[in-house]
């Protein structure tokens, strides 16, 4: 992680090249990106949602996370909730911390920004434990998330529009290190 510092970034600031960093990092087109805008700027008003960018010394965004308490009246815990209560597990959508989104520039990956962001992010938090959504396929993410003691929750879920089956994965907070 040499040269690049995870710090606390304003996302609404900064929402076009974090969404750049997503685009890159998860191959979205320019539609796909202007819906994501619109989400993610909603998302910052909700209470108690935090971000991180990592940054070089240039101050170029490498990548980022945010997150916020989990509450579920939010959209993405009434999808999920059903998937969570067939497997016994939708205690977890209460008194935990979501992970919204964590993506890191292709150019950047594999030097540790994404654990850097993650376990920054949620040591921060006051929940007990921190819940997220990955695509459900083996990937450096899916591993990630395993070895900071993320385990499946519920699988394959199907998002709305969302070509991609998905897997809701929880974790006790401090992550695992």
């Amino acid at each position: 992680m040499e040269d690049v510092a995870v710090e606390p970034i304003d996302l609404a600031a900064r929402v076009d090249e974090a969404l750049a960093v997503q685009a890159v990092a998860f191959g979205l087109g320019a539609e796909e990106v202007a819906i994501r805008r619109q989400i993610v700027l909603r998302h910052l008003c909700f209470p108690g949602v935090r971000a991180l960018g990592a940054l070089t010394p240039d101050g170029r965004l490498t990548g980022f996370v945010y997150g916020m308490p989990n509450s579920r009246t939010h959209w993405w815990s009434t999808v999920v909730e059903p998937y969570l209560r067939r497997t016994g597990t939708d205690e977890w959508l209460d008194d935990s911390f979501t992970i919204t989104e964590l993506h890191v520039h292709p150019d950047f990956q594999g030097r540790g920004i994404g654990r850097a962001l993650i376990t920054t992010i949620t040591d921060g938090a006051d929940e007990p434990r921190s819940i997220l959504s990955a695509i459900d396929t083996e990937s450096r993410a899916r591993r990630l998330y395993r070895a900071l003691g993320y385990t499946d929750l519920a699988r394959p879920v199907h998002f709305p529009s969302a070509a991609s089956p998905y897997a809701v994965m929880g974790a006790p907070l401090p992550l695992a290190r």
